[in-house]
């Protein structure tokens, strides 16, 4: 009972705990009555699975990034509160938001014995509520995961005709307009952004090369085929040995066809996305559409 985050009243009731011993620095006090054992971390997920503590048995259901994360769409900060919607009241406490609203049936579905808003109810939640960027970032992530009802963006629409006049649906038209769930990564769609609302051509988003056979010879992150340019999202995996010896070779491989590849990393994208911009517009600038572009490009 006391591995994962547990009711205080209930562990106290089967005779597990005390009320003394959870005050004490065993545990740590999460949100009223849910509490966990001291040293886990409390990050999104911790969070979320005590929130439903809380709403669980009142028909509530975790949304925003808390329904995200469970759907396999982990695309919030590691800081953002846990998220609940629920019909009657609820206290938000901190590390708690609490959304009211009545939940439609197509709004929900069930992921590991929790109720929580469905891909495409969670995509309009974030979409309608986010800045530009990181709602492109949600829909990209959710849509791309196709968790039991998956959807295509150009959905969020249809969903806004269908409840006129909630709050921040103007803003879905440019966010679908943007999102492109073949993205594989968050920082993938931010990189993507940033270049696009930056004033750049929207790039081809894992864009394959053939070789003159017809086999795949790579997919690139983001790519301007017409200037053989591609553009990769290095995570922290490629600083590994293995990971740069495999990205160099397959540059030195893509470079044999013509192609030139920039890599950016996280820093480049949050801390120096002008620089950024600027690398990218300089390799288009200094490559010129090819004139006769072979079948295998």
């Amino acid at each position: 009972m006391l591995d994962g985050v547990f009711r205080g009243s209930l562990a106290v009731r089967a005779g597990v705990v005390t009320w003394n011993q959870l005050a004490g620095p065993r545990f740590v006090r999460v949100f009223p009555d849910v509490y966990v054992r001291a040293g886990r971390q409390l990050d999104l997920a911790t969070r979320s699975a005590a929130a439903y503590l809380v709403i669980g048995d009142r028909g509530g259901a975790l949304a925003g990034y808390s329904a995200a994360l469970l759907l396999g769409a982990d695309c919030g900060p590691r800081n953002a509160p846990a998220e609940v919607v629920v019909a009657g009241d609820q206290r938000a406490h901190p590390g708690l938001r609490v959304v009211r609203g009545r939940l439609e049936p197509e709004d929900t579905v069930e992921v590991r014995g929790c109720r929580l808003t469905s891909p495409l109810r969670t995509a309009w939640d974030l979409g309608r509520r986010l800045g530009p960027v990181e709602a492109v970032v949600a829909v990209d992530a959710l849509a791309r995961r196709r968790v039991r009802d998956g959807f295509a963006p150009v959905q969020l629409l249809a969903l806004r005709a269908s409840r006129p006049g909630a709050r921040g649906s103007r803003r879905l038209d440019r966010v679908g307009e943007l999102a492109d769930p073949r993205a594989e990564s968050p920082m993938e769609t931010r990189l993507r952004l940033i270049l696009v609302l930056g004033g750049l051509p929207r790039p081809a988003v894992q864009h394959e090369l053939l070789d003159e056979h017809g086999f795949v010879v790579a997919r690139f992150d983001l790519a301007y085929p017409q200037a053989r340019l591609v553009i990769e999202y290095d995570g922290g995996g490629h600083a590994g040995r293995v990971f740069s010896a495999d990205d160099r070779w397959r540059d030195a491989t893509t470079s044999g066809f013509g192609w030139q590849t920039l890599r950016f990393t996280r820093d480049d994208v949050v801390l120096t996305a002008p620089r950024t911009i600027q690398a990218v517009a300089d390799a288009l600038a200094h490559r010129p559409p090819s004139s006769v572009t072979p079948h295998w490009s």
